[in-house]
Formats: structure tokens, sequence, C-alpha cells
């Protein structure tokens, strides 16, 4: 413990060529700029159009500010670094880590309230309006809120009271748990033991929910008699379920295993899905192929 604590980091990134500097940053840039825009303009739609104040688009209200989090935590700082200067303080670095985990979490319980409307609504369409009132909503979205933030606060604890006192380089492109718990000069096992008991909850916990109520949507999918309804339906739940299934297997991949594990090369590809593919592809799977959207879209864009 005579080691100094490192009260900077560097943020290797992705150690491009100067060549490939350029495309990487028009890259990133592309995608934030899309997860930007296109997120924003879903909330305002929805917001000022009466016929989406539904269950289904009030989730999606709240994914698409989950996801504006995530990019806007990660991404100005990536294209910052690569530009300019690749280091960051400590408390950037834990900030970082705090709104990240905190949108993470969030997105993932977002997942598991937008599958059980779905369920709701195909299995259980009597019963629809008593279970997904205005006030059952308003419940779920606030424990998906408070449930993550929890989860964010108690594992950014531990980072705070870890001390760093390694080389001080971040290998990746910004400040996620398993990177820096490389760099303590203490045991981490109780910070590696909170990650994994938070991603067994919130990443395997919420992917099996979303499975079964999958699984029961299907079903009734099935049993309906109108061809149309039938291809409708499982358009609406494969493009869901694919998001969801890669979201879920990178974040399972990442979090569920020993610190030590880690890999430069391949958790960063990784984990370019999702901080920045999903929070981009989430506007365009979730909502622009809906046609009451496009209507909302429409009457925003339109100057009447």
């Amino acid at each position: 413990m005579n080691q100094t604590l490192v009260t900077e980091f560097i943020i290797l990134g992705f150690l491009e060529t100067p060549r490939l500097r350029g495309l990487l940053f028009l890259g990133f840039l592309g995608l934030y700029l899309a997860a930007l825009s296109g997120n924003l303009l879903i909330m305002v739609a929805i917001s000022t159009s009466p016929a989406l104040h539904t269950p289904m688009y009030f989730f999606l209200v709240n994914l698409a500010a989950v996801d504006i989090l995530c990019t806007s935590t990660i991404l100005p700082k990536l294209l910052g670094s690569m530009v300019g200067e690749r280091t960051i303080s400590y408390g950037g670095c834990m900030a970082q880590l705090f709104f990240f985990t905190w949108s993470m979490g969030a997105e993932l319980l977002l997942f598991s309230a937008m599958a059980y409307d779905r369920y709701v609504a195909i299995c259980q369409p009597l019963h629809y309006g008593a279970r997904m009132g205005s006030r059952a909503c308003a419940l779920l979205t606030g424990a998906v809120w408070a449930i993550s933030l929890t989860n964010s606060s108690v594992n950014t604890g531990l980072m705070l009271h870890l001390p760093l006192c390694k080389s001080g380089i971040v290998e990746h492109f910004f400040c996620e748990i398993p990177p820096l718990l490389r760099l303590s000069c203490a045991p981490t096992r109780l910070n590696e033991a909170m990650a994994f008991t938070a991603d067994v909850f919130l990443a395997i916990g919420n992917f099996s929910v979303i499975m079964l109520s999958y699984g029961c949507v299907i079903a009734s999918i099935l049993r309906m008699r109108s061809a149309a309804g039938k291809r409708k339906a499982f358009s609406t739940c494969s493009s869901h379920l694919l998001v969801v299934t890669l979201y879920y297997s990178t974040v399972i991949y990442t979090y569920i295993r020993p610190a030590s594990s880690y890999s430069l090369h391949k958790d960063k590809v990784v984990s370019i899905i999702y901080t920045s593919v999903a929070p981009t592809l989430n506007p365009l799977i979730y909502t622009l192929r809906n046609k009451d959207v496009k209507v909302a879209f429409r009457r925003l864009l339109s100057f009447h």
C-alpha cells in the first residue's frame, strides 16, 4: 500500500492508427448524433400526440431517455479523446461509471416492463386497462429508475472505496467496472461479487422474465385465426427479442466473469453494442416501423 493512488486515468481507447482515427471518429459521431436525434424525436413526438399516451409508448419515452443518458455519458468523452487528451480525472471517471451503470440497469429493467406490457395486452386483453393504468405504469417506471439507481450507487460506492494504485491506464474506451478492477492494489472479491449479483438479477433474471412473457405471447399468437394478425404480432415480437437478446448477451458476457479474464480487444467490441449501437437502433426498431408513430412524426414535422 506504499504505492501512489491514481488521481487521473488514461483512457486507452482503440489505439487506432492515424489513418483509421478519422473513420472511427466519424463513425462514433454518426452513432451519437443518430441516437440523440432519434430518441429526442421519439420523446417529443409521443409527448405531443395524445393518441400515443398509452402504456407502451410511456415505456418507450423512458427507454429513449435512458438511451440518451447512456450515449451522452460515453460518446462525447470518447470523441474528445480521439482529437485531444486521452486523460480523465478520477472524479470524471467515477461519474462516468455511475451514470453508465445507472442507464444500463434501467435499460435492462425497462425491457422487462415492456415485455410485461405486451404480455398483458395480448394474453389478458380484458384486464389490460386495470393492470396497466397510469398508476401502475408510474409505479413500474419508478421502480425501474430506483432499482437501477440503487445498483449504480452500490457498485460505484464500492469502487470509490477501492484503492486504485497501478498504472492508471484504463484498457477500454470508457470507465467500466471490469477494467477498473484490474487497477486495484487491494482484493476485489467484494466488488466482483456485487457486480456478479447485480448481473444475475438485472441481466439473467430479467432475461428469464422476458423469455417467459414472450413464450406466453407467442403461444397466444399461434392460437390467432388471422394470418395477417399473426404476421404483425410476430414482427413486433421478433424485433424486440432480437434487441433484447443482443443487449443482454453482451452485458452478461462482460459482467458475469472474473475481472482477471478481461480481454482488451474483445470486450471493447462487445461494449460498443450496448453503449452505442443498441441506443441508435432502438428508435428504429421500436417506433419508426409503427404506423401511429409515423403519423405523430408527420404532425410534428409539419408547420400546420
